[in-house]
């Protein structure tokens, strides 16, 4: 991972999650990585970031990414609004034109919508309807989602709307009777980006990780990770007040500051999506 900003952060610098990541980066190949971090002996992986992602889905039968403030919550919109989203690097100056190429809508900043744009605002869809197919950056889900959609295996993009959903197709398709999910899957938690870059770890995204991870148990997924039974307990810690948690934690009230309680309470809205956010070829889409 890279190293973090020299401490105390820089006060002339306003602390914001918009600073890009590099996708196509590998982990820093002068730093070899003890095999124990990729967590190689647990069918159910987590970790952070996109480092984490390179990390413990090597191997991974399924990879699934988790933004809850905002990317993965507004695909589970999209999905639900009948649409699919092709993810793209943040702050890449060739978006305008790979969404052309695609015969796509680009999403706009959030802050800058305009009447029937889009943008990473889940809200911005609610009016519907919802493009057919949309690009949506971000800085820390989609660009993580679009390096793993290089690499072999099921990308999956899930939220507090829909964890339960993500979690029962990766049984029915990978599950054994009588003997739950029998693949590695690699559950990573985007997180947000201090100034400079360096990973922050989010509560949100923490939080819906381990509701995916909880419902992979609750339907018979065994050899869980110490760091996924982190994540689970961090979630079920939360779950019996989650609008009041989301609406607490860092990123949620800097949502509201910013004008966007209405993305924090869609958020919550647990398990209130069947969306199966399936990264086929370049696009998230429901599985065929």
């Amino acid at each position: 991972m890279s190293e973090p900003p020299t401490l105390p952060l820089d006060s002339t610098q306003p602390l914001d999650s918009t600073q890009p990541l590099d996708p196509t980066q590998p982990l820093d190949p002068t730093q070899p990585l003890d095999p124990a971090h990729r967590q190689g002996a647990y069918r159910v992986r987590f970790d952070w970031g996109l480092a984490g992602a390179k990390a413990v889905g090597a191997g991974a039968e399924v990879a699934v990414v988790v933004d809850v403030l905002s990317f993965t919550t507004t695909l589970s919109v999209a999905l639900d609004g009948g649409g699919t989203v092709l993810p793209y690097r943040w702050g890449d100056p060739g978006a305008a034109a790979y969404a052309r190429e695609h015969d796509a809508v680009l999403a706009v900043r959030r802050g800058s919508e305009r009447a029937g744009r889009p943008s990473l605002s889940p809200g911005s869809l609610r009016p519907g309807p919802v493009p057919a197919r949309l690009v949506l950056p971000s800085p820390n889900g989609s660009t993580i989602a679009d390096a793993l959609g290089r690499g072999a295996g099921a990308c999956l993009g899930a939220s507090l709307r829909n964890a339960g959903a993500v979690a029962g197709w990766i049984n029915d398709v990978y599950g054994r009777p009588q003997a739950g999910v029998s693949v590695t899957v690699a559950v990573i938690a985007a997180g947000e980006r201090w100034p400079g870059g360096a990973l922050r770890p989010a509560a949100e995204d923490l939080w819906g990780a381990g509701a995916v991870i909880a419902a992979l148990r609750d339907r018979g997924a065994v050899g869980l990770s110490p760091e996924a039974r982190l994540a689970m307990a961090a979630w079920e810690a939360v779950a019996a007040d989650l609008p009041a948690a989301l609406a607490g934690c860092a990123s949620g009230r800097e949502l509201i500051g910013q004008g966007y309680a209405g993305d924090v309470r869609i958020a919550a809205e647990l398990e209130q999506s069947g969306a199966v956010p399936l990264l086929q070829a370049d696009a998230f889409a429901a599985p065929p």
